[in-house]
């Protein structure tokens, strides 16, 4: 375990490259881009992430328009850059329909799946295009959503930034319905090979509800309830990820997954579990979970301290 505290906020987390390119790039420089991409290959998660991380460096920046206006036909600007327009498509109100700058990424999105058809990076770009822009629980745009995630299921069935991307939008305060969000996020669970990170969407779940009911119902029900308390959902994502994953060669977005499940496991009086995760964890405390019960920083840095108390021989 590490004993000391020790925070890295970095976005790109442990991705070393992804780091170098990213300074690179909010210094309007492509080419590093470029490399990084192109060797990033057909690791779909890898990619995804990478290119997540680069966005929002790119957002206000032009280092995505320049790169795509000298290659138009490069997947990979292609691809940075529906990523970008979608950041800022995103700057203005949620839920008012089609904008001009929705339509903008959407049109870009297409030029992005001709380049490259096999890539799912395109069609998770919409997911979130529909998420955030369609007006409240809208069935045509629903319908939309459906027919763009059959196209992600034929280019990465377990996809795991589309499968949170959908999740989100089945939230309450998006454009869920009653429940669905569990049932939907168990039976995902249901299907999911052993050792995907896909077992933890329940985890998500559960604290986005607890999130809300904080918000709406104020302190008294976190004082009074803890939801993670003998919650199934705890132990199957143990079971069915943490133990079958591979530690040595971790997702992209290992950290925030992990963290969602140190924090399900610590308020669940789980420490001695815990304390493997946090160790795997490092220094890469996420704000999401723990913010939602209080000072992240703080909340992390405690369960943390009592793991390892529970851990000690």
């Amino acid at each position: 375990m590490r004993r000391v505290p020790a925070f890295d906020r970095h976005p790109a987390r442990d991705d070393i490259a992804l780091r170098a390119v990213a300074e690179d790039a909010a210094m309007g420089r492509w080419e590093g881009a470029r490399e990084l991409l192109t060797a990033t290959g057909t690791d779909w998660d890898r990619r995804i992430f990478r290119l997540q991380v680069l966005a929002r460096a790119g957002v206000r920046l032009t280092f995505a328009d320049t790169w795509a206006q000298a290659e138009p036909r490069s997947p990979h600007a292609l691809a940075l850059l529906v990523t970008v327009l979608a950041l800022r498509s995103m700057a203005g109100p949620r839920g008012e329909g089609s904008s001009e700058a929705m339509e903008r990424a959407w049109k870009a999105c297409d030029a992005a799946c001709d380049a490259l058809p096999a890539d799912p990076t395109p069609y998770v770009v919409m997911l979130a295009l529909l998420r955030y822009h369609s007006p409240h629980c809208d069935r045509q745009w629903r319908a939309t959503v459906q027919k763009v995630w059959e196209q992600v299921e034929e280019r990465d069935r377990w996809n795991r930034e589309a499968h949170h991307e959908l999740l989100t939008y089945m939230f309450p305060t998006w454009h869920g319905i009653g429940g669905e969000v569990f049932h939907w996020a168990q039976e995902q669970c249901a299907q999911a090979p052993r050792g995907l990170p896909l077992h933890t969407l329940p985890l998500v779940a559960l604290a986005e509800t607890h999130r809300i009911r904080m918000e709406t119902e104020g302190h008294r029900y976190g004082l009074t309830v803890h939801p993670w308390t003998d919650n199934p959902s705890t132990q199957q994502a143990w079971a069915n990820w943490w133990t079958y994953r591979a530690p040595f060669s971790p997702h992209a977005a290992f950290q925030e997954d992990a963290n969602y499940l140190a924090h399900a496991l610590s308020f669940a009086n789980q420490h001695r579990q815990a304390a493997e995760v946090f160790d795997a964890i490092g220094p890469y405390a996420t704000d999401a979970p723990w913010s939602y019960c209080g000072d992240a920083q703080q909340l992390f840095t405690r369960h943390r301290t009592w793991a390892v108390k529970a851990s000690a021989p």
